[in-house]
């Protein structure tokens, strides 16, 4: 009973940070595909929520302290102006699990101006779809690598 809880406190807290991390152990643990992306999607959006709430207080607090002053114009930060201007908040959060964590992914659209309302709703959509899709696809490679 403890192990079966834990396997699925570990896809949770994996996919705080890693979100393509929740189902790959959910495979990994033989769990079922619905309580995998549960997880995985349940992962995410703490991440979400406790960086909208308190992730510019905290990225302001740490200047402030330590004195950093980030440079303006970088090629870094003119490629995410890019993808923001190409994307918006939709596809920035839409894309987020699978190519930026569910940690900078939030920053990203949070310092760029986006409505935390919006950010909930489409960190939820995305969270949702990419979920069921990395899970089943986890749980397809799983079974093909076994039946080998």
């Amino acid at each position: 009973m403890f192990s079966e809880l834990m396997k699925y406190i570990v896809v949770y807290l994996i996919s705080m940070f890693k979100f393509i991390g929740g189902p790959a152990f959910g495979a990994a643990y033989d769990l079922n595909l619905v309580i995998t992306a549960l997880m995985t999607i349940f992962g995410m959006m703490t991440t979400v929520t406790i960086i909208s709430f308190f992730g510019l207080r905290f990225r302001n607090w740490i200047r402030k302290k330590y004195g950093y002053k980030q440079k303006l114009f970088t090629s870094r930060n003119r490629r995410i102006i890019k993808i923001w201007r190409g994307y918006g908040e939709f596809g920035v959060s839409f894309f987020t699990p699978v190519l930026f964590s569910p940690v900078i992914g939030t920053l990203l659209v949070t310092t760029l101006g986006g409505r935390r309302k919006r950010v909930f709703i489409y960190m939820l959509i995305s969270a949702i779809f990419w979920a069921f899709i990395l899970a089943s696809l986890s749980d397809l490679l799983l079974d093909i690598l076994f039946r080998l």
